[in-house]
């Protein structure tokens, strides 16, 4: 293979001398979709072999290449011939390899066909490796074919890029996707199914973070001091609770006028964000001892801007006579109710009472957070759905969902495919009932529309014909 093939060699005799390592973008897809016409497309030059075969391509080849400044190294899969295991598996062992060996998918698929058996297949060894994945729609030479791309939301791993690897077309767009998941230092391996879940701890300055942390380790792991704002940096630190490793990341505690800060608060607050970036589910730490402040909600309004998995936790609950638990529901109902899904522990940082009580919580968040319905069965519970409640009528007329899809989990986002306009009020039910019949507990939902308008006089199969990507819109 090295003799081949010295783009993917390691540095040559003397190869002390460090090499700058680039990200590296897999294209995958089953034979005659198009791959080796959109690699020549991307680099510039006609490099790779193209024919109106399948199977042309029999080796993996890379090629350097570069978009808006940002360079990686493209990686054109083939020898995808059916063998004794058929061809959908012979295409997601390929796929399987590419997702283990590359730092981004480019996964091809041919519009004008529609999502294959071998698609799906692909396209489910995608999914579980947790890799970054665009979705390129080959084949739309013209505005009349980009409904075919858009059939293709139903592979379920995000939104379908229209291009045209012979013309060129929509090529732009799919490339910035790419280069906009791309690491700066490629991950080399692919990141551990089985590594420790990652947790941060954020709320307001002061409300008991360290202390929790030390507590869950067993240790003084951080700096304690009730002087507010001791902790600066995120501290990462693997603990056992529950029997199973975690990862806890302690943050710097959220200041509200994040543009007054200044030094080393607002560092301290820029590298809390990060750490919501970095995590899976966040403990959002609140002190039951004063009054619910705007500070608290704006760090729980964060984390699910953020999309991360959602954990309340109230502290210094053993410090609670009845009188301020009164009132103290009163406050949660009142402020919270938008997390009103979110699971909730009721603990003491400085004891540790009921700090065991955070391991089902978090592991009911996590849960919600990784759910994903199948197309087939969430189309089926929203007719239903639909025909026992419609969407209400706007402007003398009565919007209609066309039909749905589960675009991406962690968390959870659908996109509706409707006629109109559906009102805020008529979301927010489906995603109620969504929650009822589905879970999703402890997770934020992201709901969108595309709304396809027709356009000219009368409807009818002239305005259906005519329908394009840009008829349709968030």
């Amino acid at each position: 293979m090295s003799e081949n093939n010295p783009d993917l060699d390691g540095p040559p005799d003397g190869g002390d001398e460090e090499t700058e390592v680039k990200p590296v973008v897999a294209v995958v897809g089953r034979p005659n979709v198009g791959k080796s016409s959109l690699v020549n497309r991307i680099i510039g030059r006609r490099e790779a072999v193209v024919e109106d075969v399948p199977g042309v391509t029999r080796d993996r080849v890379a090629y350097d290449s570069e978009w808006q400044s940002q360079e990686f190294t493209l990686v054109d899969t083939g020898g995808w011939e059916t063998g004794a295991s058929g061809l959908a598996g012979s295409v997601a062992g390929q796929a399987e390899y590419a997702a283990r060996a590359a730092d981004a998918i480019l996964f091809v698929v041919d519009a004008t066909v529609g999502a294959t058996d071998a698609d799906e297949a692909v396209a489910r060894v995608l999914h579980r490796s947790g890799k970054p994945v665009v979705l390129a729609a080959n084949k739309v030479d013209g505005e009349l074919q980009e409904p075919d791309a858009l059939a293709l939301w139903n592979l379920g791993i995000g939104e379908p890029f229209p291009i045209s690897a012979l013309h060129g077309r929509g090529t732009g767009d799919m490339l910035d996707a790419v280069t906009a998941v791309l690491p700066e230092t490629p991950e080399g391996e692919g990141e551990d199914e089985d590594a420790p879940r990652r947790i941060a701890l954020v709320g307001r300055p002061n409300v008991g973070k360290s202390s929790l942390l030390n507590r869950i380790a067993r240790e003084d792991r951080v700096v304690v001091d009730t002087k507010a704002g001791t902790t600066r940096d995120a501290v990462d630190e693997v603990v056992e609770l529950g029997g199973r490793p975690w990862t806890f990341i302690d943050t710097a505690g959220i200041r509200r006028r994040f543009r007054a800060l200044q030094g080393a608060d607002y560092y301290a607050t820029v590298r809390t964000s990060q750490a919501l970036d970095r995590a899976e589910v966040a403990v959002v730490l609140m002190d039951v001892s004063e009054p619910l402040a705007e500070q608290d909600i704006r760090v729980v309004e964060q984390v699910v801007e953020a999309g991360r998995a959602l954990v309340l936790a109230f502290n210094k609950w053993d410090t609670l006579d009845d009188e301020r638990r009164y009132y103290l529901e009163k406050e949660i109902d009142r402020q919270l109710s938008r997390v009103s899904w979110a699971p909730r522990v009721n603990i003491s940082a400085s004891t540790g009472r009921h700090v065991e009580r955070l391991v089902p919580a978090l592991e009911t968040s996590l849960a919600g957070w990784d759910t994903r319905i199948s197309t087939g069965r969430l189309n089926g519970w929203l007719k239903e759905l639909v025909a026992a409640t419609p969407p209400p009528v706007r402007g003398g007329k009565q919007p209609k969902i066309l039909f749905a899809t589960q675009a991406d989990a962690r968390p959870p986002q659908f996109v509706l495919f409707t006629t109109g306009f559906l009102e805020d009020n008529y979301r927010r039910f489906i995603e109620r009932r969504l929650r009822e019949d589905f879970g999703f507990h402890g997770s934020p939902i992201k709901l969108t529309m595309r709304i396809r308008e027709k356009q000219g006089k009368g409807g009818g199969r002239k305005a259906a014909r005519g329908s394009t990507r840009r008829d349709w819109r968030r």
